[in-house]
């Protein structure tokens, strides 16, 4: 055990958080995100939110302040009549870390970048367009 990382943060979800580097990125994404078949590194947190997960990393992990735009969010695929309420829930998390844009990429896009991405969470969340992306800044203390 170890004081001050957040008890949902299993010893895989650590290392890779730890062997991130700048710019790299990682996917916290919803029960129905093909994480298995996109994933470098795959790390299963079944049970858990994406919410819960989410707070606990951003305790941790460091936005990268020189883009634009370091947390992106799955876009509602057009003709779906889907309003995803969890994003109120997301900006509420990023906000206890500072003024972040969020910016939102289209669905076959999100996953082609989830690809590329240093690792993939999978999740047990149930709300659809729960998917998130984080890139990672410079830990500076």
């Amino acid at each position: 055990m170890l004081k001050g990382i957040p008890s949902i943060i299993s010893p895989e979800l650590l290392k890779i958080l730890d062997e991130m580097g700048h710019g790299d990125e990682i996917v916290i994404g919803d029960g129905n995100f093909p994480a298995a078949s996109n994933a470098k590194r795959l790390v299963r947190c079944d049970g858990h939110g994406v919410p819960e997960l989410l707070d606990a990393i951003l305790k941790l992990f460091p936005l990268d302040p020189y883009v634009e735009s370091p947390v992106m969010l799955m876009q509602v695929t057009p003709g779906d009549n889907v309003v995803p309420v969890i994003w109120d829930e997301y900006k509420a998390i990023v906000a206890k870390q500072g003024d972040w844009k969020f910016s939102e990429i289209e669905r076959f896009d999100f996953y082609e970048r989830a690809k590329t991405a240093y690792a993939i969470i999978a999740t047990g969340e149930s709300a659809l367009y729960a998917n998130v992306i984080l890139k990672k800044g410079v830990v500076t203390d």
